[in-house]
């Protein structure tokens, strides 16, 4: 099943890049309904890197739901759209049931000049055969994601290294790929 979501976000591009690299707006958006904990030794790290990042997950920060791996892909398309690719999967619990898990986040600039953000987020999933039945709450949860991304994003621009080169570049690191799935 498919959740797809595009709004424009009342913030600098390069803002809405470093927000989407942040635990803590992760954890943000996520809140209350979802509550996330790093497994990390060390915890959340400051930004997000490419690579494996395991986590455990509640509902309402209380119901144990499972553990989830979560595996980020960072890259700047042919078009320069950057995105942030999440094909991590369930490691225990409920969140075992989720059996394809392939999440995308594409920052590009509003196609109207305006200087905020056009922000296109894709979820495609699967649960076998309670995947009819995940739908709605999954589908209900990213609503409220992006409720809680659209007013969150007027703050980011004040935040102190919005414009940080290392991370910019960092989208930039992965060579362009073909078909990046988000419409």
């Amino acid at each position: 099943m498919r959740v797809l979501l595009k709004e424009i976000l009342d913030c600098p591009p390069d803002a809405a890049w470093r927000a989407l690299a942040s635990p803590a707006v992760f954890r943000e958006v996520s809140g209350p309904l979802m509550g996330v904990e790093s497994l990390e030794t060390t915890g959340f790290p400051t930004q997000w890197e490419p690579g494996e990042h395991p986590v455990a997950m509640s509902g309402l920060g209380v119901l144990p739901l499972g553990e989830q791996m979560i595996r980020l892909n960072m890259r700047t398309n042919k078009t320069g759209v950057r995105i942030v690719r999440d094909t991590g999967n369930g490691v225990s619990g409920l969140m075992a049931g989720i059996t394809h898990w392939d999440h995308s986040m594409a920052i590009s600039p509003d196609p109207a000049g305006t200087g905020k953000t056009l922000y296109r987020d894709q979820l495609i999933f699967s649960a076998g055969p309670a995947t009819l039945a995940v739908w709605p709450g999954l589908w209900a949860f990213w609503q409220l994601r992006m409720r809680k991304l659209k007013a969150l994003a007027p703050s980011w621009r004040y935040d102190l290294g919005a414009d940080d080169p290392a991370f910019v570049a960092a989208g930039a690191a992965e060579p362009p790929t073909e078909g990046d799935g988000l419409a």
